[in-house]
């Protein structure tokens, strides 16, 4: 066999046989469009623009709704925990007053006052001859200081 046809002739190095084959390209068919079909093309791009600046709008107009309710609600909680301190510093004032009362109606009902209050009065304590036993048998009597005799009928 004669090889040296091969390495003479260059279809030993053909690379293009192992390519894919190109498909021809079709002409792009080009159609004019009627004048009411691209002033319709027009008027749907129009539509479009003004469609999404309505978007854009829109959105903007909710961000600015939920930016303002964020603030209203912001200044209401001030509002409210101010409300809330302001009775939070009349408890304390109130306390403080019951506080201030109690001591004083402590020292009003002292026992030293209540002595005081007593010997302004003419009251003295008891001694011990002012102080008389009766003894009974069986029944329930006494006789007042001032000579009256009680009995407690059974």
């Amino acid at each position: 066999m004669d090889n040296s046809r091969y390495y003479n002739d260059s279809l030993a190095y053909d690379f293009d046989m192992f390519l894919p084959k190109e498909k021809p390209q079709p002409k792009a068919k080009i159609v004019k469009m009627p004048q009411t079909a691209q002033k319709q093309a027009k008027r749907n791009a129009a539509a479009k623009e003004v469609g999404n600046r309505i978007k854009a709008i829109v959105a903007i107009g909710f961000v600015l709704a939920v930016v303002c309710a964020n603030i209203f609600l912001r200044v209401r909680i001030t509002e409210v925990d101010s409300q809330i301190n302001n009775v939070n510093n009349e408890i304390v004032e109130l306390q403080s007053e019951k506080t201030r009362l109690n001591v004083e109606l402590e020292n009003r009902i002292s026992y030293e006052n209540l002595e005081e209050q007593a010997t302004a009065l003419g009251m003295s304590k008891t001694d011990k001859s002012q102080v008389v036993y009766i003894k009974t048998n069986n029944t329930n009597a006494a006789i007042t200081s001032d000579g009256v005799f009680s009995a407690a009928v059974n």
